[in-house]
């Protein structure tokens, strides 16, 4: 509860601070280090852990309030900011997003739905689908959501500079006709194929021909992702860009909640049959390639004399 106070004022610092033709380039560098630090962080409070349970909760206290401190410190707030106009709550910015004629805010924002219900639904029964249906040790399969995770963080930076020399929305149905097809190719191909081992490497376990195909996702997932708040905050006024950040969060983690839940209740209906996680998420992913064509708006803003 404490974080839902926080993240999203600071989230809406990166395009308070940042002009909108370098907004996903940004948003590839707070991703890629917000990926780091989960990973330094996963390393460090398990050693710590192993010392004293206490310490690794320790150590997040401890670096939170260093965090806030850089922040208040460093950050400098646009002036404009500081006594802003009484501007719309975030209830009146959705019913102006739903009342729009430019349906663009409306398409974007179920776009963003209906991909992280095909995120979350596959990475919530990964590891079920891989020891279930692919018969994979329980460590290894336990890694593969990690290896999803480690190219997105790979390429952040990647997508964000693709996404400023193409476009953002080309960036991102790219990214969903790539990871749509990878999803698609592990549902059909045979087991056997996917569970074919071609290397072991320290920290990741046994690579199989399936991981391959995580790995690609990831990358697809890295072009949809870090272009996404770009789109959503150069929708609007500058002076609006954090209810809008407001409505991306809305609109993601309301996804995040639904898609485990939904893609538990297709599973169960399917006879536990697993694999029917992995023909729905291509689905939910051309669902939001529908909607993103018609988007108008959110690409970079043209400043006079640039």
């Amino acid at each position: 509860m404490s974080m839902a106070f926080w993240r999203t004022p600071v989230v809406a610092l990166m395009p308070d601070i940042t002009p909108s033709k370098n907004r996903s380039q940004a948003n590839g560098i707070i991703n890629l280090m917000g990926g780091l630090g989960t990973i330094i962080a996963s390393l460090v409070g398990s050693t710590l852990y192993e010392i004293n349970v206490n310490f690794p909760f320790w150590m997040g206290s401890a670096l939170v309030l260093v965090a806030s401190a850089l922040v208040f410190i460093f950050i400098k707030e646009p002036k404009q900011f500081e006594a802003p106009e009484k501007q719309p709550n975030m209830l009146q910015s959705l019913k102006e997003v739903f009342t729009d004629k430019d349906k663009s805010g409306l398409r974007i924002l179920f776009a963003i739905f209906f991909w992280f219900l095909a995120y979350t639904g596959i990475e919530a029964f990964l590891t079920l689908y891989a020891t279930k249906r692919l018969g994979i040790p329980e460590g290894d399969a336990g890694r593969m959501t990690g290896h999803m995770g480690i190219f997105f963080v790979l390429f952040a930076i990647v997508a964000g500079f693709l996404g400023s020399k193409i476009g953002r929305k080309v960036t991102i149905s790219i990214g969903i006709v790539l990871m749509a097809a990878l999803i698609l190719m592990i549902a059909v191909l045979p087991a056997n194929f996917l569970v074919t081992e071609l290397v072991k490497i320290p920290g990741l376990g046994m690579i199989r021909t399936v991981n391959l195909f995580l790995m690609g996702a990831g990358i697809a997932w890295s072009f949809i992702n870090i272009n996404s708040l770009p789109m959503v905050v150069d929708l609007t006024t500058l002076e609006r860009v954090g209810t809008f950040t407001g409505l991306y969060y809305l609109f993601s983690t309301f996804s995040a909640i639904v898609g485990p839940n939904l893609n538990g209740l297709i599973v169960t209906l399917s006879g536990n049959n697993y694999n029917t996680t992995m023909y729905f998420g291509p689905l939910f992913l051309m669902v939001a390639l529908v909607l993103m064509l018609g988007v108008k708006r959110g690409e970079a803003v043209k400043v006079a004399g640039e």
